[in-house]
């Protein structure tokens, strides 16, 4: 258990359904252990990568184009929202890195538990078990918990 008298669940967050199940089941979790839950949410691209695109819309209206950060903390803000709205105490990381798994086993470093979605929003479809996952997985500090989606 963590130097604190709180059970602390690290949640890696990034939007994708799966990540919504795994912080379903850490809410879940921390409410049954008196917990809280320390999300994390990594941006990757470099910022002179992005530049703000200025779109046109079919109406005619002229939109601006959200920078990758701004899209990560608006996730991250509407995942504290669901977690404080179910009564769990709730902190959040939103951090620019290029490995989502460093940054989510670097926030691990004090939890008692890491919980992340069986796939995110990266890479490649054909592989059974996300990237990201296998390297928490193999990396974390602490007991890792996979949610996998329910079977339909």
């Amino acid at each position: 258990m963590a130097g604190t008298d709180s059970f602390v669940i690290v949640v890696g967050f990034d939007g994708s359904e799966n990540s919504q199940n795994a912080l379903t089941w850490a809410v879940d979790e921390a409410r049954q252990r008196n917990g809280q839950i320390r999300l994390v949410t990594a941006w990757s691209k470099p910022p002179l990568a992005w530049y703000a695109a200025v779109l046109e819309t079919a109406a005619g209206e002229i939109v601006a184009e959200d920078s990758p950060q701004g899209i990560a903390e608006a996730l991250q803000a509407g995942a504290l929202k669901t977690a404080e709205g179910a009564g769990v105490e709730a902190t959040g990381q939103v951090v620019h890195n290029d490995s989502p798994a460093a940054a989510v086993v670097d926030a691990a470093k004090d939890a008692d538990l890491v919980v992340v979605g069986f796939r995110g929003h990266g890479g490649f479809p054909g592989l059974h078990l996300g990237s990201v996952a296998t390297q928490i997985i193999t990396h974390a500090p602490c007991p890792v918990l996979v949610v996998r989606p329910k079977a339909a």
